[in-house]
């Protein structure tokens, strides 16, 4: 099996480094991803300038580009006939309506469109945790061997988000779950310029039952699947 990796996060993201542990043995890999952040970028896709690459590593390259840039570009020149996209992890959940502004789903959505298996991957990070990436990995690779175990199907994307846990909590299970598109409440506060800045509380989105909000926030790990 050959995969591509990506990201939203860019390059030298731990997050990527992440899933590249957590891929380890699935098959020949190759990461094509972006030079800097593109949280929240959505399916950008650059189509008027060239699309700038540079090989970073003996692993694979960093572009110019967007997250779906850099699949598009996986698939039509840098990467020899992969057969799934992994794209994460991003830092941060892809629960709920999060998925429609997400780059590190659309860099798996822009998988699907191709024919191939497309699977994103998020860490959700509640209020007063860090991020713990070893374990986000060793939990990663759990996941991928349970979606990548079910035979090949198209129409959508795996959508894998980890919990935020604490140290001595037992291990989550995978929990296979419905993808709600349940709303984050919009909120913003005025600067002294008069400028908006944003001041969502991620925590409190609502959490409807057998949802993927639900699942992750109650310490499972969430997979749904996006229809495409």
């Amino acid at each position: 099996m050959r995969l591509l990796l990506t990201n939203d996060d860019g390059f030298d993201a731990p997050g990527l480094e992440a899933l590249w542990q957590a891929s380890e043995g699935l098959g020949q890999r190759t990461i094509v991803a972006p030079d800097r952040c593109h949280s929240c970028a959505g399916h950008g896709i650059t189509v008027h300038r060239p699309i700038r690459h540079a090989r970073r590593n003996e692993n694979g390259f960093a572009t110019d580009g967007t997250p779906a840039d850099c699949v598009r570009l996986g698939l039509h020149g840098l990467v020899e006939g992969p057969d799934v996209v992994l794209s994460g992890i991003n830092a941060g959940g892809n629960l709920g309506v999060d998925v429609y502004h997400s780059g590190t789903v659309a860099a798996a959505r822009e998988a699907v469109f191709h024919g191939l298996t497309g699977v994103a991957l998020s860490y959700y990070r509640a209020a007063g945790h860090e991020f713990d990436w070893v374990s986000a990995s060793v939990r990663a690779a759990k996941a991928l061997r349970f979606v990548l175990s079910k035979p090949p199907q198209s129409g959508f994307v795996w959508n894998i988000n980890l919990p935020s846990l604490s140290p001595g909590d037992p291990e989550p299970e995978i929990v296979e779950c419905q993808h709600h598109s349940s709303p984050l409440p919009v909120s913003f506060r005025q600067d002294d310029s008069g400028a908006f800045v944003y001041r969502g509380e991620y925590h409190r989105r609502l959490r409807p039952a057998q949802g993927d909000v639900a699942a992750c926030f109650g310490g499972a790990i969430a997979i749904s699947r996006i229809p495409v």
